[in-house]
């Protein structure tokens, strides 16, 4: 299985639909817990609008999401605690079947994980490959 990776930080709207595009994503699996945002475009309902206008599928995991102690651990550069928080989060039985349900859908179109941070290694979306889906072809894309 192949598995794309994007984060949208520093990004638009456009440029992370061109990215994805570019690479024939047909699918944006969105893992963040709060599908919200300040960043113009970037919000659940707009970007799902914006992507469906581009023929390219949204689904909101928000299971596998990060929990606040989680994010908060993220933007201390606390990577250790991030990586203890979601593994709990990934253990909850509502993550357990989002998990099943990112492989499923993964499985039957090219998929991008999506969340905020441009640097996969700094967000939850590598943890989360790596715990749920190992055997994938990881290919991380950038938006401009």
């Amino acid at each position: 299985m192949r598995l794309f990776t994007i984060g949208y930080e520093g990004a638009t709207q456009a440029g992370l639909i061109a990215a994805l595009q570019a690479a024939d994503v047909r699918q944006v699996i969105d893992v963040r817990a709060v599908p919200l945002s300040r960043k113009p475009g970037f919000s659940k309902n707009v970007l799902a609008a914006g992507l469906k206008d581009a023929g390219i599928a949204y689904v909101h995991l928000k299971a596998l999401g990060t929990p606040p102690d989680g994010r908060e651990a993220a933007r201390r550069g606390d990577h250790a605690g991030l990586e203890r928080v979601y593994a709990a989060q990934l253990d909850l039985p509502e993550a357990i079947v989002q998990a099943a349900q990112l492989r499923e859908l993964a499985a039957e179109r090219p998929s991008a994980l999506l969340c905020f941070e441009r640097d996969p290694a700094q967000c939850h979306r590598s943890l989360l490959v790596r715990a749920v889906a190992p055997d994938a072809d990881v290919v991380d894309l950038f938006a401009q």
